[in-house]
């Protein structure tokens, strides 16, 4: 270990080479470049191997770091890959969109001790990247095929790495979604610039070559039957994540040009996707030529204002009522927006949306940061007589997202939901109310990210198998 590893001594930290501003700020390509073998080598024997690893006590699927930048700083890729895939269902794709200042990266031993982390992610996605040109990448083969069968509503990361766990165990596994496309956010939600389609679309369809049964443009609750559904598998898992829009009441809100963020994401998704998207096509959901503000500080803002530049916005303005220090989305993707030319109006919060039938501005007022709530976090505090506004032809709201009533929507009585409309699941079994119905990912824990649902999912599976086996196990001793 010694001749290839802890070399962050005398070797500095290197990201992949970073396309410049104002090339990426007019296209929807993803902005770094591929590692080459020798600097992802070079970059992988950084790692101090540290007795406690913190990178993976902070990694939400708990991915074994150190060993797989260890074969990777020796040159075996292959096991590499073995290594990262064993833990989690799309490395890839969290190579690209974890935000790891927050999680492995910014726990790393070597950043606390002032060495610049290793680049966790980018090791990442080059050791997948790498293994999908070289093939290396199968959809899985079950020892054994089950009777059992289950279905997965919602085809975003927490139902598909729940299907391919499943599915790994020989279960008959089908995915309903109400959209035309697997993927979820991950395809409608999250721009190219982050996370190219190709990479989804191309796992989506390893996990149909695997066995996985998709059945897509099936809204249960309205043209499917829950109960139908439920009827039909031997265990149902909820994944359907959280889409309902979170709104603010402020006077004005009901101008025209004014829209939830996933409605401006999916519109520009879609159009790169080559669907035909009319607000889009008229001008409406487009930013090209208009002075954009965006509310929010969280990830969907920061995909939000990069979006709005690469369509051609005059003038994108990020409006966020803590101050950096206290945002939730990425740093990194706050310096990224920063470099294209996004104006962020820090501790402010908008008091009132200006104009005729359309916004014309957003009126403003200066916030202070006062003690911290519960949370920790400091509670903002408005400043009196500070109003000031900010010229606006189009606002997008990112404000979060909450659940969608599943009771309601699904027409089923016992489905217990927390006061936060989130389902109430058995924090060890991930069961529901409902005997055989489970649920993992955002619908349980609220609106987080994405390697949060595909651990959720997996642990989701891992009890369904359980549950399936005593239930099976309980009825052949009832034969006897």
């Amino acid at each position: 270990m010694a001749s290839k590893m802890l070399k962050f001594v005398k070797l500095g930290r290197a990201m992949p080479e970073k396309r410049s501003a104002e090339l990426r700020r007019h296209d929807f390509g993803e902005i770094y470049d591929e590692y080459d073998s020798k600097a992802a080598a070079d970059q992988s024997a950084r790692c101090s191997q540290c007795g406690v690893p913190f990178c993976q006590v902070h990694c939400p699927v708990h991915n074994n770091i150190p060993d797989w930048l260890m074969l990777t700083a020796e040159g075996r890729l292959r096991e590499a890959y073995e290594l990262s895939q064993s833990t989690n269902n799309f490395p890839e794709i969290c190579g690209r969109i974890c935000p790891q200042d927050r999680l492995c990266e910014g726990n790393c031993v070597i950043e606390q001790a002032g060495h610049g982390t290793v680049t966790i992610g980018s090791v990442e996605k080059y050791i997948t990247d790498t293994a999908w040109e070289e093939g290396w990448v199968q959809p899985v083969k079950p020892v054994r095929e089950r009777p059992q069968s289950v279905g997965v509503i919602g085809a975003g990361p927490g139902g598909l790495a729940a299907a391919e766990e499943l599915r790994r165990k020989g279960y008959q596994v089908h995915v309903y979604d109400r959209y035309d496309r697997v993927g979820g956010l991950m395809i409608y939600g999250i721009p190219n610039f982050k996370l190219e389609k190709e990479v989804v679309e191309r796992r989506a369809d390893l996990l149909a070559r695997g066995g996985v049964q998709y059945h897509l443009n099936c809204d249960v609750g309205g043209t499917e039957s829950f109960a139908a559904l439920r009827a039909r598998h031997d265990a149902v898992l909820l994944a359907t994540g959280v889409y309902k829009a979170r709104d603010m009441k402020v006077p004005g809100c009901g101008l025209g040009n004014i829209f939830p963020a996933m409605d401006f994401l999916t519109a520009s998704n879609r159009k790169g996707l080559g669907d035909t998207v009319p607000q889009f096509d008229d001008g409406t959901l487009d930013a090209n030529g208009k002075a954009v503000v965006v509310i929010g500080g969280g990830d969907t803002a920061m995909d939000c204002v990069r979006t709005a530049v690469r369509q051609g916005a005059t003038a994108v303005r990020c409006l966020y009522r803590r101050d950096r220090k206290n945002m939730p989305g990425s740093q990194r993707e706050v310096a990224n927006a920063e470099e294209e030319g996004v104006e962020f109006v820090w501790l402010s919060a908008p008091e009132a949306f200006l104009g005729d039938e359309t916004v014309q501005a957003v009126r403003a007022q200066r916030v202070h940061l006062g003690m911290p709530d519960a949370t920790g976090r400091q509670t903002p505090q408005i400043i009196e007589d500070s109003h000031f506004t900010l010229e606006a032809d189009m606002v997008i709201k990112a404000l979060g997202f909450d659940p969608e009533d599943l009771p309601k929507l699904f027409d089923t009585e016992g489905l217990e939901v927390t006061r936060w409309g989130t389902v109430l699941t058995d924090f060890r079994t991930k069961m529901t109310a409902l005997d055989g119905v489970f649920a993992a990912g955002d619908i349980v824990r609220g609106a987080s990210l994405v390697v949060w649902a595909i651990r959720d999912g997996r642990d989701a599976a891992e009890q369904i198998h359980t549950y399936i086996q005593a239930k099976a196990e309980a009825t052949a001793v009832a034969a006897e």
